[in-house]
């Protein structure tokens, strides 16, 4: 059965500093790419970032590129998203994907974390 928790959100003011955590289980974690989106009220779900699964190659949106950094460790079936300097902007449901290729793409989620920045 496949699992992914994600953990560290929270209300942080504007300019601080934040780090989600997402917790897998259930799949071969180091043979999936995985990837952080976020959905703010009203809005669809947008893409954040990426890793490979190796870890070896990353790319995030224009939006939060030099303030958001993913990364990976295959050790610990764990995925983080570093998020520095935060912006009110940023307020959304954080969502953790891994995806698959099993003949097909396959999609699994998190149930998300909620970031509020705020003062």
């Amino acid at each position: 059965q496949v699992q992914l928790v994600e953990s560290g959100g929270g209300l942080v003011q504007p300019g601080g500093s934040l780090k989600l955590s997402c917790a897998a289980s259930g799949f071969s974690f180091s043979t999936a790419a995985m990837s952080w989106y976020r959905q703010a009220p009203g809005k669809e779900r947008e893409l954040v970032a990426v890793t490979t699964p190796t870890g070896g190659n990353t790319n995030s949106a224009d939006s939060v590129k030099g303030r958001f950094t993913i990364s990976r460790d295959n050790a610990k079936n764990t995925v983080y998203l570093q998020m520095n300097s935060l912006k009110p902007e940023d307020t959304a449901v954080y969502y953790c994907n891994a995806r698959r290729w099993l003949g097909a793409w396959r999609d699994y989620w998190g149930q998300g974390t909620q970031v509020t920045v705020s003062s």
